[in-house]
């Protein structure tokens, strides 16, 4: 059935699926444990679940909101709601309650969706319990409850013809809350425009193709991975889903699928490397392999590309400027090391900039400002956070970085994270990237702790590989070795395990939060 749209120079996201069904209609487009879809299947239940919403009488720029695990069954209600004119607002199955209410009520949100798995914790939510429609997703198989339905019976009896409503480029595709560190989280904006080029612009950048067999790993309710799972979609390849990581049962995956484009982070790769099992298991059909989040230390990357025997490539990008913002290279990778972020996808323009909004020259450090097709549109509800992170003409990222003499950019620190310590600025990720050369650490923070002497103290947050033995003083007399007198730790302090985001990385605010008065003077 030919679509009526009346919008000549369409672009909108949820042509992503009718395009790549029209190329590849009986070729697999998802796989997920034991389930597999191929692209006309998938580009009919979208288009199901889209009329669906549509028969709820729900208007074009209404928000529907998502609390679910990664799933096939996500993908159709993603590209759903993309479909209707809709609003996607995925929301992180882990947050507490009320943090989910405050962004479903700040979202204004008119339909929610959510995993049954999670749906009894959602259920006492009182917002919940006052929104008209909730569909639910069976990954738990336990069925609907109180006035949820569930998504097979949302699809059941809906054309499975795509509806004809006119999306345009500006429309807001998606609003993603980021997470909030001082203060609630705030939405961001992103348009078909701006998700549509950004899915383009990886695709070249990350080497993808329709050949690709490529993991679906990272939650769907990051842009990071979400991102790279459009991007997959986009070009006809297929996306393997898992919920949660285990290194043997990923390995597995590999295996099995004959996974050959992988995203995953350091510490992933690196629990990998370090697994007895699975150095048994056959990663021969692997080419690429992404990584995110942290840069990856140089005893873990030469490791890597020894065991994968693939392309290895860091990417980098923020909710507010859709990922991947920056790549460095596979030709890069052994190079040159430190926390390089390399040079801007091909769609952006990345410059540093000084606190007048002065750009600065190569070798001169300051804030990594970036612009270009995928920057917000702003931040929901909050027209004076978002003149303030697009001042001066740039997307503003809180980020210090400096390009060397080649054009490579090197990232310093978060704003935030740069230590002062004894009238000097000390970068945390300079000595974590010291620390984690020490093969029996697992993973290490850094972050400024108030000193009455120092102002701040340089203090180390370590995990140890399982099986591994290392004192605080043996860690420190590393970084004697490494590091100026200045940048030295003044302690070391041992967790079973860091607090993490969603994504996996660590929240230093927790950490100076709880250990505050690590350094209050009746402890010396």
């Amino acid at each position: 059935m030919a679509h009526a749209s009346t919008c000549i120079n369409r672009i909108a996201v949820g042509d992503i699926i009718r395009r790549a069904a029209s190329r590849y209609p009986g070729k697999v487009a998802v796989v997920d444990g034991t389930k597999r879809i191929t692209y006309r299947e998938l580009d009919h239940a979208c288009n199901q679940f889209a009329n669906y919403l549509l028969s709820r009488d729900l208007q074009p720029g209404e928000r529907v909101a998502c609390v679910c695990q990664n799933s096939l069954e996500y993908l159709v209600v993603m590209y759903g709601i993309a479909k209707a004119g809709l609003v996607w607002v995925p929301v992180n199955p882990l947050l507490a309650p009320s943090d989910i209410e405050y962004i479903l009520q700040h979202s204004e949100a008119s339909l929610l969706v959510a995993d049954d798995l999670v749906y009894a914790k959602l259920a006492a939510i009182p917002t919940v319990a006052e929104l008209p429609d909730i569909v639910t997703v069976p990954l738990g198989q336990t069925g609907a409850a109180g006035h949820a339905i569930t998504l097979a019976e949302a699809l059941e009896n809906q054309p499975a013809a795509e509806p004809a409503v006119d999306i345009h480029q500006d429309d807001l595709a998606l609003i993603m809350y980021t997470s909030g560190t001082t203060s609630r989280p705030k939405g961001v904006m992103q348009t078909h425009l701006s998700v549509y080029i950004a899915t383009l612009s990886s695709i070249i950048e990350v080497e993808l193709s329709k050949e690709d067999v490529a993991t679906t790993m990272m939650p769907l309710f990051h842009c990071a991975q979400h991102c790279m799972t459009a991007s997959i979609l986009h070009v006809g390849a297929t996306a393997v889903v898992l919920r949660g990581f285990d290194p043997v049962t990923f390995a597995e995956t590999v295996e099995r699928e004959k996974i050959t484009w992988m995203f995953a982070l350091p510490v992933m790769y690196r629990a990998m490397l370090n697994h007895p099992e699975v150095a048994n298991k056959d990663l021969s059909s692997l080419r690429y392999c992404m990584y995110a989040m942290t840069p990856m230390d140089e005893d873990t990357l030469r490791r890597a590309i020894d065991r994968f025997e693939a392309r290895f490539a860091l990417g980098t990008g923020q909710t507010e400027m859709y990922p991947g913002t920056m790549f460095f290279k596979p030709e890069e990778q052994l190079r040159r090391f430190g926390s390089y972020w390399g040079v801007s996808a091909v769609a952006v323009d990345t410059a540093i900039m000084d606190d007048e909004g002065n750009l600065l020259e190569h070798g001169q450090i300051g804030e990594i400002v970036h612009r270009g097709p995928t920057v917000m549109k702003g931040y929901w509800k909050n027209a004076e956070a978002t003149a303030e992170a697009q001042k001066f003409g740039w997307h503003h990222t809180g980020d210090l970085g400096v390009f060397d003499q080649d054009g490579q950019l090197l990232f310093v620190d978060r704003k935030k994270d740069m230590i002062k310590t004894g009238g000097e600025n000390v970068p945390s990720i300079k000595i974590e990237s010291i620390l984690l050369k020490q093969q029996c650490i697992a993973n290490a923070a850094v972050v400024g702790l108030p000193h009455e002497r120092w102002g701040e103290a340089i203090t180390a947050f370590v995990t140890v590989q399982p099986g591994k033995e290392v004192d605080a003083e043996e860690i420190l007399e590393h970084c004697r070795r490494e590091l100026a007198g200045f940048e030295v730790p003044k302690a070391v302090i041992f967790l079973q395990q860091f607090p993490l985001t969603a994504t996996g990385k660590i929240q230093k605010n927790l950490l100076r939060e709880q250990y505050a008065g690590h350094y209050a003077p009746t402890q010396g």
